[in-house]
């Protein structure tokens, strides 16, 4: 069968009309250019060029094949430079996990870099707690999670943003008179909390901030997602503390207040893969960002 090799010095002797100026053109000499053209000639079992004359002259079938020559080298040098871009992280797949709040703030400008540094690259999303994205990350079904920490074994993270806790309250509540809170606000106040199973970062993350400034206070219910803690706000059942991109929300019945804490941006978002995964495209990205 014959090579590309063969291919470039046929595409380079019919487009030049010379075998020197060929030769020179793919920087070798013309005595193995032309041993080249006679064993590509032999694999066809055809003349593809007429030697009669001091000029190169295809036969029709020199002719012929001069376009389907053009074709192969060009899928050729289509599939080496596809092969690179996945050896180089530059195409394939990325299985994004991501929670529901970091929707609102982050995955957009995630997708931002992809679509703009890695065009080829598709990215699959999967919505999912932090919990399920752990174990799908550990099990190799998700290369890259946006989750809250900790980190199990095995697995590596970085923070990649941090961002306030800040008071939702109902637009009629009395403390939407004042420009920021402190924790003692929420001392025996009615509060909309988060589930210590299904939420269990942002529940550890209130019991550790309300027990460090002796704050108790009366939880009337625990939600999962912010977008329900809001809901429930909205409707005046409590007030709440919320990441600050729950502002994106927009609950027209819900006021939002800052809240002067030790830890200003106590709120973590870890970017968060399993070490082992030899996916390049995971890498690549891990580098953009």
């Amino acid at each position: 069968m014959f090579t590309i090799t063969q291919l470039a010095g046929f595409v380079a002797v019919a487009e030049e009309g010379h075998f020197g100026r060929a030769a020179a053109r793919l920087n070798m000499t013309q005595p193995p250019l032309s041993r080249q053209i006679q064993q590509l000639e032999r694999e066809l079992a055809v003349r593809l060029i007429d030697r009669s004359s001091r000029t190169v002259r295809l036969t029709p079938a020199g002719r012929s094949f001069l376009t389907d020559a053009r074709r192969l080298l060009h899928d050729a040098e289509n599939a080496a430079r596809s092969v690179r871009r996945v050896t180089g992280g530059r195409t394939g797949v990325l299985r994004l996990g991501f929670t529901a709040t970091s929707a609102y703030g982050v995955l957009g400008g995630l997708l931002n870099t992809a679509r703009s540094h890695l065009p080829h690259v598709e990215v699959v999303l999967h919505e999912l707690v932090s919990g399920d994205q752990l174990e799908r990350l550990s099990a190799g079904a998700l290369d890259l999670g946006l989750v809250r920490p900790p980190t199990p074994p095995g697995l590596e993270s970085r923070l990649f943003r941090a961002e306030p806790l800040v008071a939702a309250l109902p637009v009629e509540h009395p403390l939407t008179e004042r420009d920021e809170l402190e924790p003692a606000d929420f001392h025996g106040a009615e509060v909309v909390g988060y589930s210590p199973f299904a939420a269990r970062y942002f529940y550890d993350l209130l019991a550790a901030l309300f027990g460090e400034a002796g704050v108790h206070p009366a939880y009337v219910q625990h939600a999962d997602q912010v977008h329900t803690v809001l809901a429930l706000v909205e409707v005046g059942l409590g007030i709440a503390l919320v990441p600050s991109t729950a502002a994106r929300l927009r609950f027209e019945g819900v006021a939002l207040r800052p809240v002067r804490l030790p830890v200003p941006d106590p709120v973590e978002l870890h970017l968060t893969w399993r070490g082992s995964n030899d996916n390049p495209v995971l890498h690549t990205f891990l580098d953009l960002l």
